[in-house]
């Protein structure tokens, strides 16, 4: 890493999206992980797919944090997660199997929320009661398990695993309520309480382990001058109550959601770094202002391989939208933007940054606090010349084209933020650091 960013080793950092998710967070994380003693995960679910890529591995994660293949960095999954345990043992067996050892790094909390099947029954039942309207989930149980979480009443949690005796009377309740749930809303079959504790007990016997009082964890890392760097998930426009709502996702996906998710407050970081791609994508239903359903959407999904790491479903693509990324800017307190896949781009006559809206005659630069608003708006657009020049060899900010820098010195006026790295490629390597003087 290059000498203008080795003061992380004395910095507390979290890094969020800034649009929809996808942003390219995976990659940020672990190369800043490289400097990490600690790298926390703190909300979400297996609904985050976070990709990273080490030469010709690639490494899909979707509850581990990214931070997990670096060998030396402590991996935690806070409270704020909803950890699907089913999910979590198949990524540890995948890094084993790739010769990464998590077994005396991995610290999960005792106060998560766990998701299991009857989640994702739910999940499916719903969306596929709402038809058209449909949220567009992707069928993981994140929301039930939420719900739950919220309602208290039939919430299991880690805690839970280490007490088979009574985690077992309390599943023959709660399956039961859901039952009788199913099958009146639904039509749905009976699922069975005995098949979901036979499998909490391979979880226990293999999880147990970990779980752990991480916000304890956390406080005495912090007093030791541990260097922890905190990881969201999804984006900042999903999040619950400050997104597309609802349209969104079951937590807070912004930085807001760092302080309750992991027991840590927000004033202990010293550094918000936002990530965004050069264009925006978003994944299932919700308003999309700068969406480009045509050849230039179809361009930038197969120049990008816009699929999703955790569905594979494609995702909708348009041009960069700078009020909405000015609005999470803002909202989370970013102090710097990573901006990835700026190489998918190139080839381009002419690219095009959202600079305001027009929303019912009115002009503005505010995203509007509502999905139903959000619909209606039409997009100001700033123009300007594209660029054909290849940038994945490129390692110095100087190296890239005039175009390319003018570019992103527009989307740093439109959103008001330093754009400080800067991704050409999916590889470590492919990340060019920028001092902003």
């Amino acid at each position: 890493m290059p000498d203008a960013f080795k003061e992380l080793n004395r910095m507390n950092c979290c890094v969020t999206g800034l649009q929809w998710g996808d942003e390219g967070k995976g990659k940020v994380v672990d190369i800043l992980a490289e400097k990490a003693d600690i790298v926390v995960r703190y909300g979400g679910g297996a609904n985050a797919g976070h990709t990273v890529i080490i030469g010709d591995e690639k490494f899909a994660l979707h509850i581990m944090p990214s931070g997990a293949v670096r060998e030396k960095t402590a991996c935690v999954i806070a409270n704020g997660v909803v950890v699907d345990p089913g999910t979590l043992l198949e990524e540890i067996t995948q890094l084993a199997q790739r010769g990464i050892d998590v077994s005396r790094r991995l610290f999960i909390s005792e106060n998560a929320h766990i998701v299991l099947d009857y989640h994702k029954l739910e999940d499916q039942l719903r969306e596929s009661a709402l038809g058209k309207n449909k949220i567009g989930t992707t069928a993981r149980g994140i929301g039930p398990c939420y719900a739950d979480k919220i309602g208290r009443s039939f919430a299991l949690r880690m805690a839970d695993l280490r007490n088979l005796t009574a985690l077992k009377e309390k599943l023959v309740k709660i399956v039961d309520y859901k039952n009788k749930l199913f099958s009146a809303l639904y039509g749905a079959e009976s699922i069975d309480a005995d098949a979901i504790f036979n499998k909490c007990k391979v979880y226990s016997a293999k999880l147990g382990p970990f779980i752990c009082n991480t916000t304890q964890y956390l406080h005495e890392a912090m007093d030791a001058g541990k260097n922890i760097l905190f990881e969201g998930a999804q984006g900042a426009l999903l999040d619950l109550d400050h997104g597309t709502f609802p349209f969104v996702t079951s937590s807070n996906a912004s930085t807001l959601g760092l302080g309750p998710g992991c027991g840590v407050p927000t004033k202990c970081v010293d550094r918000f770094i936002g990530v965004v791609k050069a264009y925006a994508t978003r994944v299932g239903s919700g308003p999309f202002p700068t969406e480009q359903d045509n050849e230039i959407g179809n361009l930038i999904r197969e120049k990008g391989h816009e699929y999703g790491t955790t569905t594979g479903r494609p995702r909708r693509c348009g041009w960069f939208d700078a009020v909405s990324v000015g609005y999470t800017v803002r909202l989370g307190g970013i102090n710097e933007i990573a901006m990835m896949h700026l190489d998918t781009l190139a080839g381009m006559k002419e690219v095009k940054i959202c600079k305001a809206y027009h929303i019912e005659g009115r002009q503005t630069t505010f995203f509007p606090g509502t999905a139903e608003d959000l619909e209606k708006a039409e997009c100001v657009y700033e123009t300007l010349p594209g660029w054909s020049e290849d940038l994945s060899a490129a390692t110095r900010y100087e190296d890239l084209p005039a175009n390319t820098r003018n570019y992103i010195a527009a989307v740093e006026k439109f959103v008001g933020c330093p754009i400080t790295i800067v991704g050409v490629g999916p590889q470590r390597s492919q990340a060019i650091f920028r001092k902003i003087m």
